[in-house]
């Protein structure tokens, strides 16, 4: 039965999901569990497009990349993909109503990943970063809102800006490795070779101001996504705040990390400020 082949496919998202993000995983496990699912999906299938252009480096990128697309499009037309990430993502696709504007814009981020190496215009950068991220939190805002198509337009810009948050503050944790492995320079203006503490500061100060408005669209959100949202906003305030403490030499020559311990330390001051209806 498909059933059971579908099944496994939701797990195997869960899988990589855990597998990759400890941190995402962690807040997806405070979402309801109607949208669990859908949101593992959603990141799987986010997650593999992501690996083949950043480390599959022993294989023709461009091609993996391509048959991942082409086999995205053949699970929607038939309903099914032995790519099991595949097959569950075609699921919540159709089930939530995701665009395929927001998909087509992903990929088109994923593609840049193999031919451009620097943004130079802020342009350039904003575009990369709508569809490496910003789409990603509409996937998940389309879920959320469970096909509440005002509840969405009226959360949409916030959901963005925390895509926004959330991926820049990858780029400044992911420093080092961007510019010596991958030789990629995301930010228009900043000389990676060269990097100051201001030009960190300048950084930090763009994403505290995407926090504040990402902020205002946790608060609205539905029930079921508030709690496990809020947990990610959370760990990655964390994450930014560790980097703002961090000497500028010291992100470019090291990756800056939360501990377990303290992810579970953030998770208990996110459930006692939820509870208290702080959030």
């Amino acid at each position: 039965m498909k059933s059971i082949f579908d099944t496994v496919s939701f797990k195997c998202s869960k899988l990589v999901t855990q597998h990759y993000s400890t941190s995402f995983s962690l807040a997806v496990k405070m979402l309801s569990p109607s949208i669990r699912e859908a949101i593992y999906s959603i990141y799987g299938f986010v997650r593999l497009a992501d690996e083949i252009v950043d480390s599959f480096h022993d294989f023709d990128k461009e091609t993996l990349l391509n048959d991942f697309e082409s086999e995205y499009y053949k699970a929607i037309n038939s309903d099914i993909s032995l790519n099991p990430i595949l097959n569950s993502f075609q699921q919540t696709v159709k089930q939530y109503n995701i665009t395929d504007d927001l998909i087509q814009a992903f990929l088109k981020s994923m593609k840049l990943d193999l031919s451009k190496s620097t943004y130079n215009t802020q342009t350039e950068y904003e575009d990369y970063i709508y569809g490496s991220a910003d789409v990603v939190g509409l996937m998940c805002l389309k879920v959320f809102v469970k096909g509440n198509q005002q509840k969405y337009e009226q959360l949409q810009f916030e959901a963005m800006k925390l895509g926004s948050a959330f991926q820049k503050v990858n780029f400044l944790r992911d420093l080092k490795d961007d510019n010596l492995l991958l030789n990629r320079n995301y930010f228009p203006g900043v000389d990676l070779n060269n990097f100051t503490e201001q030009s960190k500061n300048t950084i930090i100060n763009e994403i505290e101001e995407d926090f504040n408005i990402a902020f205002e669209g946790i608060i609205k959100l539905p029930i079921e996504a508030k709690f496990g949202v809020y947990t990610a906003y959370v760990y990655y305030k964390k994450l930014l705040k560790k980097l703002k403490n961090t000497p500028y030499y010291e992100i470019g020559n090291s990756r800056i990390r939360v501990s377990n311990y303290t992810k579970a330390g953030l998770l208990a001051q996110s459930f006692v400020t939820y509870k208290l209806k702080l959030v």
